[in-house]
């Protein structure tokens, strides 16, 4: 099954920047359930980069991948979980027009089970992190 996201659309065009929030294991270790992300609706695609994008069968689904590869037609997106599925070895290349955005942060909400300093600390240091391009994406790409 894809990995879901919800995004706020309101004035898409003329925001730069939105969010969506992470449903499902796709992207695991890169993200994880319940992660918010935050996206530049703006910008050239590049090859590595997290994006979020329509699903091509069901146009209401959005959907949290990394585009792999540029091909004819559009980017081939894969999740960074190879066990998890649904990306573009199950729906092929993902036209221009159903990418949304980039993805640029990551927030990592805290878990109601981390109440000792240690673990706070940990948390506060790791909430909000960079997403960056995986350079090893068309390595991945290859190896399926």
């Amino acid at each position: 099954m894809p990995e879901l996201s919800q995004e706020t659309e309101r004035g898409r065009t003329d925001r730069p920047f939105g969010w969506a929030e992470v449903t499902g294991p796709s992207m695991v270790p890169t993200l994880y359930h319940g992660d918010l992300l935050v996206v530049a609706h703006r910008g050239r695609v590049r090859p590595g980069e997290v994006v979020v994008l329509r699903h091509p069968f069901q146009q209401d689904l959005l959907v949290v991948k990394r585009a792999a590869e540029r091909r004819e037609g559009g980017w081939w997106v894969l999740g960074d979980n190879a066990y998890a599925g649904g990306d573009s070895t199950d729906y092929g290349v993902v036209p221009d027009e159903l990418i949304l955005g980039r993805v640029r942060l990551r927030y990592r909400p805290r878990k109601p089970d981390q109440r000792s300093p240690l673990a706070l600390a940990r948390w506060a240091f790791s909430a909000v992190r960079p997403v960056f391009a995986a350079r090893s994406a068309s390595r991945r790409l290859r190896a399926r």
